[in-house]
């Protein structure tokens, strides 16, 4: 297996052309699902006159099939080969993304292509998260995970940086429709990245046939239930993805109406989320290690939460000093968060299972999304954005502080394999 080859030759992550060709990857599919976003939601908008709802419509059914179909993308990722199945998704992302521009071109697109798009795009998109989630510790082997994790994100957040740039200047040149030319490109750079990985990960995690789909939809959910970590950073995660989301879906109208905040404040104190996120990426291998995986998780959960409480204080004033604290310690918090929680969940995977315990987790941490900011809309039309806000804060908060309830005891596989605080994992 590619694992047992990364141990036995432990060259540097830099210097192992597998990794080498995910990080590339993360960067192409970044500014392509970037580039896609913002030009899809000012076609809505703008061309197509979808009006409040039409433009939410848009967003909720690209979560949707994430929140509902992860699980079963789960079972095909550990039952095929693997890295025919990248290639396939990204191949049909490029040319899904690529039929709106196409559509412009011979006539126009109507909204059920734009809401088609948006949900089968959403299902290539969240089906690719599971199977990468599911290669990354056959390629890299389990010592390595931490650091792997942590240059992943750091690949993406460059494409998240450099993504709505690049999109905003193409829509303005181009308009909406044309600019997404530009992300079914990015897209088909990242299948032919995909396409150059070890011919190794196309051996199937597990052998066809051997169980029906609906038994290996059971196992799946019987490793999340049964680790108790595992189980507690899920609802945790699901929770504070809940309440985040809602006032993420809420920032923009809060800051701009209530705050009175400028184009150029707001633009600031995304920027500042930006590099904080990379400040995260930054020290989340050096502070897992010490503090440990679990430890790191918890603590970056509580921050994450707490943060959430400056955007409702931003009423009191002043409000961008702490609208841009809010990005500063979210973004940094959660980024933490994200990688430590991830890493912990391949060390607790069993062998030949990632795909369907990542499916599950995605599922869980992804429905919470659409709901909290829906209901966060709707309930801030009835009583307003502050009280709304502060609401969700202590959603974010509570689930959080969860995962400091006593009684999980250290499960022994991830005791087998995760770093020791002070240990050095190697890179």
């Amino acid at each position: 297996m590619a694992a047992a080859t990364a141990e036995a030759r432990p060259l540097p992550l830099r210097r192992q052309r597998a990794f080498v060709l995910l990080c590339g990857e993360q960067i192409a599919g970044s500014v392509g699902r970037q580039v896609t976003a913002l030009a899809v939601a000012l076609l809505a908008v703008t061309d197509l006159d979808t009006g409040p709802f039409g433009a939410a419509a848009v967003l909720a059914l690209t979560y949707l099939p994430g929140a509902l179909l992860s699980p079963f993308a789960g079972v095909l990722v550990d039952r095929v080969r693997l890295r025919r199945l990248l290639v396939v998704v990204t191949a049909a992302q490029a040319l899904v993304v690529g039929s709106v521009p196409l559509a412009n071109a011979l006539g126009g697109i109507g909204r059920p292509q734009l809401y088609g798009v948006a949900v089968v795009s959403g299902a290539l998109t969240f089906t690719l998260s599971v199977a990468l989630q599911a290669a990354l510790p056959r390629v890299v082997g389990p010592a390595r995970l931490l650091a792997a994790n942590s240059a992943l994100t750091g690949a993406r957040t460059a494409g998240l940086i450099g993504g709505p740039a690049l999109g905003g200047v193409l829509v303005g040149i181009l308009g909406p429709a044309p600019a997404l030319l530009a992300g079914s490109a990015a897209y088909a750079i990242e299948a032919l990245l995909l396409l150059a990985l070890p011919a190794a990960l196309n051996d199937p995690a597990e052998p066809r046939g051997a169980q029906s789909p609906t038994a290996l939809l059971r196992t799946g959910l019987e490793v999340v239930r049964g680790e108790p970590r595992l189980r507690r950073m899920v609802l945790a995660g699901a929770g504070l993805n809940l309440g985040s989301g809602a006032a993420g879906a809420l920032l923009v109208y809060y800051a701009t109406r209530d705050l009175a905040l400028s184009a150029w404040q707001l633009g600031i104190s995304y920027a500042v989320h930006s590099a904080a996120t990379l400040a995260g990426v930054g020290v989340a291998g050096r502070f897992a290690r010490t503090a440990g995986l679990w430890s790191a998780t918890r603590i970056c959960a509580l921050l994450a939460g707490g943060a959430v409480f400056l955007v409702p204080a931003a009423a009191l004033g002043p409000a961008f000093p702490l609208l841009l604290g809010y990005q500063a310690c979210y973004g940094l918090a959660v980024t933490v968060w994200a990688i430590s929680m991830t890493t912990l969940q391949q060390l607790t995977t069993p062998e030949g299972m990632q795909g369907r315990v990542a499916g599950f987790v995605q599922a869980a941490l992804l429905g919470t999304v659409p709901v909290g900011a829906l209901a966060g809309g709707a309930l801030a039309a009835g009583i307003g954005n502050v009280p709304v806000l502060l609401g969700s804060a202590v959603v974010a908060l509570l689930a959080a502080a969860s995962l400091w309830t006593p009684g999980v005891s250290r499960p022994a596989a991830v005791a087998a394999r995760t770093p020791e605080p002070g240990s050095s994992a190697p890179r």
